[in-house]
């Protein structure tokens, strides 16, 4: 990009995404907030209306804002949100109100510094490759200064702004599917921690009144999350993980930064990993809830959806990485549910996107139902779900690149990995052909082991997946995989 020119906007896996002040300007908010209102006048969808929300990142409701003022100088009227709410409120808000589309302001679990611009499609989902397509199409016809919007206050007081608080339709909405009041008589104790995000207070909230005592920690508005990125894994939640080790605890719930992602920690203050907590959800659904319709999961998403799906006679489907690709896949099987490796997980019986309350929720309901059936505790009903989809030892290693150098790092990494792909990792051989991906590559040991060398689709970084039979052989892989990658 040469001096005074515009950004080249494209969305990554899950939105636009970059850094506050560099990329991430109001000029640019305002070019991506023009390319949604153009899109949503070809569809002749603007009395439709859009719904704008945002999290509790610096300066993310003046930027929403702006958004909004893009749309309504093309007479879209905006539904605002209220107050920093989680980004699934917004895929809620546009089902409900039968919108046209929705936008984020949230960088979900991305550093503090970042900040992004997230579309939701009007059946609630992410915004899939063919919609941001056109949107992207638009971005570039402009280039910002030119842009103008319609004031806040002068559209507010014309009636083309409604203030919405989701919570009580939202609260109505997951009571379709889970007996709120039943859980919450449960005598049992859990510890909620938001990680200073926008999903604070949200599940206290939905379950009060009863014997359930709920602990939240980090939960006040905190724009640099105490030093660590909002993301429910290590070492992001190391408080929360010697909280629960201290005992007096049944569950610990994980939310992200927008509280779209959704994590576990188990009563003895052991994380319950990504792909872990993916089984628990599959196994719910299919032994409790008793639905047998097809899983949608990503391909760095794990191994028990097949296995689980193979001792229950239902069939799985693989999608590339982001709830881009996996909402419209949910749509088209007509799945039951679908996830991806970050924690994010979505239900046809509630949304084709990911809601992080909600999946803790059944997380809560899955153990309140194991434990009428003699498994006490989050350690018991995970072992027993690994005795049917098989034991699940996996790690994520992220290698930061600088930005200027991703380009050709990843042109070398596709050229190595591909065209001439190993036949054995360390002492393991290689199953078969490695799965080539849109953004990676991976490889399966004789044992069904895998290793995944992934391109990040919002960060200048090489992700390097394993799972596997045992810790050795995953630590071994993922030693092997950062080696790849660093060259």
């Amino acid at each position: 990009m040469g001096a005074g020119e515009p950004t080249k906007i494209l969305f990554g896996t899950d939105g636009w995404r970059a850094k506050i002040g560099d990329e991430f300007t109001f000029e640019n908010v305002r070019r991506l907030a023009e390319g949604v209102a153009r899109v949503v006048e070809q569809d002749g969808a603007t009395a439709k209306g859009v719904v704008i929300a945002y999290d509790r990142r610096f300066g993310s409701e003046d930027f929403a804002v702006t958004a909004a003022e893009m749309l309504l100088a093309h007479n879209i009227p905006v539904a605002y949100a209220a107050t920093a709410v989680p980004t699934q409120m917004a895929s809620y808000e546009v089902v409900q109100r039968g919108a046209a589309m929705g936008v984020v302001i949230t960088a979900s679990h991305n550093p503090w510094l970042d900040n992004g611009f997230k579309v939701k499609a009007p059946s609630g989902a992410a915004a899939g490759p063919e919609l941001l397509k056109r949107i992207e199409t638009e971005i570039a016809k402009t280039s910002g200064p030119e842009l103008s919007g319609r004031p806040f206050a002068d559209a507010e007081a014309a009636g083309l702004v409604e203030r919405y608080d989701p919570y009580p339709g939202y609260k109505k909405f997951v009571e379709r599917n889970l007996d709120l009041a039943q859980l919450a008589a449960q005598p049992l104790s859990i510890m909620v921690d938001p990680v200073y995000g926008a999903g604070a207070g949200w599940i206290g909230r939905l379950l009060a009144g009863g014997k359930l005592r709920v602990t939240e920690m980090r939960s006040e508005r905190n724009p640099w999350f105490g030093g660590v990125n909002p993301e429910p894994i290590r070492p992001h939640i190391a408080p929360v993980l010697d909280a629960m080790r201290g005992g007096g605890y049944d569950l610990g719930l994980l939310l992200d930064g927008d509280a779209d992602r959704a994590g576990a920690v188990t009563e003895k203050g052991e994380f319950i990993h990504q792909l872990q907590a993916f089984g628990l959800l599959a196994y719910y659904m299919l032994e409790h809830k008793k639905d047998l319709r097809p899983i949608v999961k990503t391909v760095n998403e794990s191994s028990m959806g097949e296995r689980l799906g193979a001792h229950y006679s239902v069939e799985v489907f693989e999608t590339p990485v982001g709830f881009k690709y996996v909402g419209p896949k949910m749509i088209e099987t007509g799945a039951s549910m679908g996830g991806e490796e970050s924690g994010g997980y979505g239900f046809a019986m509630h949304l084709p996107e990911r809601d992080g309350i909600f999946a803790d929720l059944l997380l809560l309901d899955l153990l309140v139902r194991e434990r009428a059936l003699g498994r006490k505790s989050m350690s018991e009903v995970l072992a027993h779900v690994q005795s049917i989809g098989g034991e699940s030892h996996y790690l994520r290693i992220d290698v930061h690149i600088p930005r200027a150098e991703y380009p050709a790092v990843k042109e070398r990494l596709a050229t190595q990995l591909v065209a001439a792909p190993p036949s054995t990792l360390g002492s393991h051989s290689v199953r078969a052909v490695p799965l080539t991906t849109k953004d990676g590559v991976k490889f399966f040991t004789s044992d069904g082991s895998w290793l995944l060398v992934r391109f990040s689709g919002t960060e200048p970084l090489v992700r390097v997946y394993a799972e596997a039979t045992s810790a050795a052989l995953r630590d071994e892989l993922l030693t092997i995989g950062e080696k790849l990658a660093r060259g």
